[in-house]
């Protein structure tokens, strides 16, 4: 059965769990992939910046993928990140994620050396015809260094197997607005950046949102307020959750924090990061303790 490629709707990005000496740990994973369908996502992805992506083997990569698509079952998308700085190194990571069952690539640009806009235009179009999975584009200059402003992603939305992009860059609204002006109904257009600005997103066509992992429970009633046009409700029950969102998005501690949430809420066993990333502070986590108190997820 071909896995489903539509990457419409909440589309958390999953973390890795390690064990504390490092290694992947499989049953976490496994517990996590079960959290996110027990809460009602439309979709689940591997390899973006909040699961550490640029820490992971080859090898790590096929584990992953193996574990991730057994437990996600037949029908639920999974998309794959793919950050190379070559474009034969991007395509082989895409053969190996359908390889290995994903249904979807997202893929940022080569960021070594920074491209032009027609070698981005050649790049994704190479990626497409060649990889043999859907490319959803990966808009985020903060972590690549890659412009790609409103009329190249429209350029690049054309190209066949092109299908999607995540905005990453803010403000992300107007943004996500004049790309939904610039491309085809059919090209699907996405919110990061943990679904800060998810609602604002979505009000002017966004169709998804890629946030962290530790939240799907609590952000899916949020969203289906929204698409139910309760819009008051919405916006009420996505503010009791902005304290928890805006924490995830620190640079540098933000996959401990991921983590630590994950922990507390008996869903993997271990915290830890791989280097260069690095644990969050006891002062920090203190503070995220409270915001977790009053959320109701811990005691």
């Amino acid at each position: 059965m071909t896995r489903s490629s539509d990457v419409r709707g909440l589309i958390p990005v999953l973390a890795t769990p390690f064990t504390a000496t490092g290694d992947l740990d499989a049953a976490s994973l496994n517990r996590l992939v079960e959290f996110q369908i027990t809460a009602g996502v439309d979709g689940v992805a591997v390899f973006g910046f909040a699961s550490e992506g640029f820490s992971l083997t080859a090898a790590d990569r096929k584990e992953i993928l193996r574990t991730v698509t057994a437990a996600a079952g037949p029908d639920l998308p999974v998309v794959a990140g793919v950050a190379a700085t070559g474009t034969q190194e991007a395509i082989d990571q895409v053969r190996a994620a359908a390889d290995n069952g994903a249904s979807v690539v997202m893929v940022v640009p080569p960021f070594m050396v920074k491209p032009g806009p027609a070698q981005l235009v050649d790049f994704y179009g190479r990626v497409a015809a060649e990889g043999g999975l859907p490319v959803m584009i990966q808009d985020a200059p903060g972590s690549t260094g890659v412009t790609m402003p409103v009329p190249l992603i429209a350029e690049l939305s054309k190209l066949d197997g092109v299908d999607s992009v995540k905005i990453e860059p803010q403000p992300t609204t107007p943004k996500v607005g004049a790309i939904r002006e610039a491309t085809a109904p059919d090209f699907v257009v996405l919110g990061g950046q943990n679904a800060l600005f998810v609602l604002e997103e979505y009000a002017r066509g966004a169709e998804g949102t890629m946030p962290a992992c530790e939240f799907p429970d609590l952000l899916a009633p949020v969203l289906r307020q929204w698409q139910a046009g309760q819009t008051a409700a919405a916006r009420g029950s996505f503010a009791r959750l902005l304290p928890l969102i805006r924490f995830g998005l620190q640079p540098g501690i933000a996959w401990s924090i991921h983590k630590h949430v994950l922990v507390r809420r008996e869903l993997i066993t271990s915290s830890a990061v791989r280097p260069p990333a690095v644990d969050a502070d006891a002062a920090t986590l203190a503070w995220l303790d409270d915001i977790l108190r009053d959320l109701g997820l811990i005691a």
